[in-house]
């Protein structure tokens, strides 16, 4: 765990804001060699990729702060200063879902204003979001933070005292959630790519199996993860379950429904241009 690289007193370069802004460029790259393949213009994929980057930060950091609020009692000022209270510069909590689902928003808002193919657009930046987020988690393994639970398996890890990791489990071995999250982001990401290539593809076909995907993986994921009592949305004698968990249960049904909804359209729209080559 290493959550500072660069210490310049109240300036400090930290591993998740490095890990975040690799996964930014990665994510960018990937997005812009395929849509240009895809017959976009390079502006409109680097315009959409800026759009999803101030828009994500600013729903990654709503989540964050809704889901903490505690946290900023005193000082609700530093919610939104780039200055905090205590003299660092910068921000310091985001919720990754948030980003995503003000991300995907932001596309579907630019899509139309621009009159463009709105399944096109996200079946360009469904591979490019799975890259980034197995970044991003890896500033997670790095930060400390989106641990979890203790774990009898030998790959759990011992976080140091001076983390949150170590101080609510000290000495425990506990499962690494963040490099589950990277393992499995960065297999979606190859899986992406090999059903866009084995597959009949359809307009919508990459990004529902992103969202199906990312959903069962993400869920299955927060079994193992440590959530605070402020995190549970609903809790019952020997279980919870969390505000992910219901957004990722959603993108799950949402990826289904979009998948049988665009691929019947698909079809339907074939199956009238070939009658009317016919006629």
């Amino acid at each position: 765990m290493h959550p500072v690289i660069f210490d310049f007193g109240r300036f400090q370069l930290r591993s998740y804001g490095l890990m975040m802004f690799i996964a930014f460029i990665a994510g960018i790259w990937i997005a812009h060699r395929r849509g240009v393949r895809k017959g976009f213009h390079e502006n409109t994929v680097i315009d959409f990729s800026t759009a999803i980057i101030i828009s994500g930060l600013i729903g990654g950091r709503t989540l964050y702060v809704l889901t903490h609020f505690s946290e900023y009692r005193g000082r609700l000022l530093d919610i939104i200063s780039p200055v905090q209270s205590d003299g660092t510069i910068g921000y310091a909590g985001l919720v990754l879902l948030g980003g995503v689902i003000l991300g995907f928003l932001t596309v579907v808002w630019l899509a139309h204003r621009r009159k463009l193919n709105l399944l096109d657009i996200l079946d360009v930046f469904a591979p490019a979001l799975a890259i980034g987020i197995a970044f991003g988690r890896i500033g997670c393994y790095f930060n400390g933070c989106c641990f979890g639970t203790p774990t009898d398996l030998p790959w759990g890890i011992v976080f140091p005292h001076g983390s949150a990791a170590g101080y609510i489990f000290p000495g425990m071995h506990i499962h690494p959630t963040q490099l589950y999250a990277t393992l499995y982001n960065l297999a979606l990401f190859f899986a992406l790519l090999w059903a866009e290539q084995r597959f009949r593809t359809f307009p919508g076909f990459t990004w529902s199996l992103f969202m199906s995907g990312y959903g069962i993986l993400r869920f299955s994921n927060e079994l193992l993860r440590y959530h605070e009592q402020g995190l549970r949305l609903i809790s019952w004698e020997g279980g919870f379950i969390t505000v992910s968990q219901i957004v990722s249960l959603v993108m799950v049904l949402a990826g289904i429904l979009l998948y049988i909804w665009a691929r019947r359209r698909y079809l339907t729209q074939g199956a009238e241009n070939q009658k009317g080559s016919k006629s």
